[in-house]
């Protein structure tokens, strides 16, 4: 373990390469920082640093940098993250308060991120496997033709056309969207195959085909793997970074166009917040960022995650604000959405 005053050290080290992108000396260290000590001693204290492969130095003569493991380090103990100003918090609900519907907070959200961090901003839109259903519409379209609605608890909505096997009346169809719903409404889908199994056999017989077609459909619409969805926005703000990309940003651009890439990165994230620094992403196009990701959702259970990824020269602690405030925000959203 660190002593508290090597600690401080690389704190101050963090800081100075965060604000400045330039490695970090010994003499700028005592001159910005109240640390306490002697030169010397901060010079001791940086070669134990270095000897611990908690801060590297880019070249020779120059000041040192923080490593991976000393970002880490930093982020572990961390005193708290840096607050939103009342402005800016007001700024983001007046901002997300105005969306309309789903799609419009998710991008609304994106470039919100985007914008307070100045990184790139991935959110996910809720999944359905941790929604419940709010509503189930059926609409006729044609004798034999329905459209199904599926409306959850999080303001997503899913559309899909049935092609029934036989004509039904409005009266039906009326009637079995008010016994479906009666089952459903509320319930997590994961419950919903069981709610529903023996529901065709309560209608006569020669509607029980069209509804067992409608009731498939939507039991495939609750299953479906395309449900895993983001957006993503400002990754034009990595070319301010290019300094911290020494050898290319491709393979960061690279890996953020694959949305299977970035999926699997937000699923090994926990719902808390969470962040992965350099070499911790198990993609190799990401080993030169930092992800910083955390749940939300409409109650105590996430529904999904949302984040940056920038370079690993992050201000941590106001990262990890704004994207605890804005989770929060679009959290609070969709409960009273």
């Amino acid at each position: 373990m660190l002593s508290e005053r090597r600690l401080e050290v690389l704190r101050a080290i963090v800081q100075d390469y965060v604000g400045t992108e330039e490695p970090v000396g010994s003499k700028a260290l005592t001159e910005r920082h109240r640390l306490g000590v002697s030169p010397a001693t901060v010079r001791n204290d940086m070669a134990a640093l270095e000897d611990e492969g908690f801060i590297a130095q880019p070249h020779t003569s120059a000041g040192r940098i923080p490593t991976d493991k000393g970002y880490r380090l930093f982020v572990d103990r961390l005193a708290g993250v840096k607050p939103l100003s009342a402005p800016e918090r007001r700024a983001i609900q007046n901002f997300l308060d105005s969306a309309v519907d789903l799609d419009d907070v998710v991008g609304r959200t994106v470039r919100l991120l985007a914008q307070l961090t100045r990184q790139v901003a991935v959110v996910q839109y809720p999944s359905l496997t941790r929604s419940t259903v709010r509503h189930v519409e059926l609409l006729p379209l044609a004798v034999a033709r329905v459209m199904l609605v599926l409306i959850t608890d999080t303001g997503r909505v899913e559309q899909r056309m049935v092609d029934c096997p036989a004509p039904i009346s409005d009266d039906s169809l009326a009637d079995l969207r008010a016994r479906l719903n009666s089952r459903v409404v509320g319930r997590r889908f994961a419950d919903v195959p069981q709610l529903v199994q023996d529901l065709p056999e309560s209608f006569e017989q020669e509607d029980r085909g069209t509804v067992s077609t409608v009731l498939a459909t939507l039991l495939e619409t609750l299953v479906e793997e395309t449900e895993e969805r983001l957006m993503i926005g400002g990754t034009a703000n990595l070319t301010r970074f290019v300094h911290d990309f020494p050898l290319t940003i491709r393979p960061v651009l690279e890996a953020l166009e694959e949305q299977v890439v970035l999926l699997k990165l937000l699923g090994e994230q926990d719902s808390g917040m969470t962040v992965r620094i350099g070499h911790e992403n198990a993609h190799e196009g990401l080993n030169s960022t930092s992800v910083v990701a955390v749940g939300y959702g409409s109650g105590d259970e996430a529904v999904a995650k949302l984040g940056v990824v920038g370079p690993t020269r992050m201000d941590y602690p106001g990262t990890m604000g704004a994207v605890r405030a804005v989770a929060r925000y679009v959290g609070q959203i969709l409960a009273e959405s």
